[in-house]
């Protein structure tokens, strides 16, 4: 039964408020403070001026004032100390101003009771405060010697309150709507993020393994031939014995290049990371000694980059570099690589090649490597721009927000 009274939500203490919650939901109060001290002294100045009582007044109201701004610190730790302080203060303004003190009494007591929604969002603490308040405005008005219009006061007051609980509920209700946002918004960035790192991981671990499945298999057709090459040195067939040597430097050979393009691969993992430009140049040399395109790399010096940044973007290059090996047939390609202002890299891959219709990628049998790259431009919440034309060559030009290292 204890939750039955609660207004079927979390305690709003509980919620965070940002710069923008904080100032919306403050303004209308400020207001209403304003109006209520600017009507409390119109009515004290025009039935009896009292300088002595305004300044007074004053004062306390901007202790009240005060005190409300700091709201959010007496709700954490004891919210019942800000009722009992505020509603004092409400009290004593009152008293000070005998022929203003309307205004004070039902304006600030009945934006007490509208905070206590925000203070307890409980309907039972709610209701006491509402009494509390009630009760001390009885007493002050009691005092001044207004007994007889006491009904019309409180008559007056609840609607009031009425309207200000009301819209104090539908406001605190979309502070908690935007905060569930706002979370449920960053718990889907974190699992984007930790999806991003799971696919890393993933692919490492098949490059791993396909580095394994290559040096195993290369070493153990190696040994086969070298035992072979020793059984025919044996036999005197030497010419069939450098026959088989051919074939396996040639194996080696293939083995060789296969290890160490998933070590490089790797080296993003490992304490051994040469840095981005470097390893871009080692993708470039490798580019031109296995197909004889002349490559040329316009690097510029770049800040340290996180490794997955890193490693998105060397994958991009090498596509890039792979499809220009393919499907290019070209004799020349570039490749610029420079930062540009508010920390933005460029990337831009041009061949003189036959090129192709751009408005087919994805639909053309051979260029669904681009879409690859589009993928990992995506991840990078970069563009990506592909201008070509047959006969006339392509340029992919990309930008992405650069991803400091630490």
């Amino acid at each position: 039964m204890g939750k039955m009274d609660s207004l079927h939500t979390p305690p709003i203490s509980k919620i965070p408020y940002d710069s923008e919650q904080s100032f919306a939901g403050r303004l209308p109060i400020f207001t209403w403070l304003l109006l209520t001290y600017s009507a409390t002294m119109i009515l004290q100045t025009l039935a009896h001026p009292m300088l002595l009582n305004s300044l007074l007044f004053t004062f306390l109201f901007s202790l009240y004032f005060v005190l409300n701004s700091f709201i959010n610190v007496f709700k954490m730790f004891r919210p019942w100390v800000y009722i009992l302080v505020q509603g004092g203060l409400a009290f004593l303004c009152g008293l000070v101003m005998p022929d203003g003190f309307q205004p004070t009494l039902i304006g600030l007591y009945s934006l007490l009771i509208g905070q206590s929604v925000g203070v307890y969002y409980q309907i039972s603490k709610v209701v006491m405060v509402s009494l509390f308040c009630i009760l001390l405005m009885c007493v002050a008005t009691i005092l001044m010697g207004h007994l007889h219009l006491l009904v019309i006061y409180l008559m007056i007051m609840l609607p009031l309150i009425i309207s200000i609980v009301g819209y104090a509920v539908m406001f605190f209700r979309q502070v908690q709507a935007r905060v569930r946002i706002q979370t449920s918004l960053h718990e889907l960035e974190l699992a984007h993020q930790k999806v991003e790192q799971l696919t890393l991981t993933n692919e490492r671990q098949r490059m791993a393994r396909d580095l394994h499945d290559t040096l195993a298999q290369g070493l153990a057709g190696l040994i086969m031939q070298l035992e072979a090459i020793n059984a025919h040195l044996n036999n005197d067939n030497v010419k069939r014995g450098q026959e088989i040597v051919q074939q396996a430097m040639e194996r080696a050979r293939v083995a060789l290049a296969d290890a160490r393009s998933a070590i490089d691969d790797l080296r993003a993992q490992s304490g051994e990371d040469i840095g981005f430009i470097e390893s871009v140049e080692k993708e470039v040399q490798r580019f031109r000694s296995t197909t004889g395109i002349n490559c040329v790399l316009i690097a510029d010096a770049i800040m340290p980059l996180s490794p997955m940044f890193v490693e998105h973007t060397k994958h991009i290059i090498s596509e890039g570099l792979t499809n220009i090996a393919r499907h290019s047939q070209a004799q020349h390609a570039w490749i610029t690589v420079k930062e540009k202002m508010n920390s933005i890299l460029y990337l831009e891959i041009k061949d003189d090649g036959i090129g192709f219709d751009s408005k087919k990628i994805g639909k053309q049998v051979g260029h669904y490597g681009l879409i690859g790259m589009q993928e990992r431009v995506r991840i990078l919440k970069g563009t990506i721009h592909v201008q070509s034309k047959t006969q006339e060559g392509t340029i992919i030009q990309i930008e992405v927000p650069i991803q400091k290292g630490e």
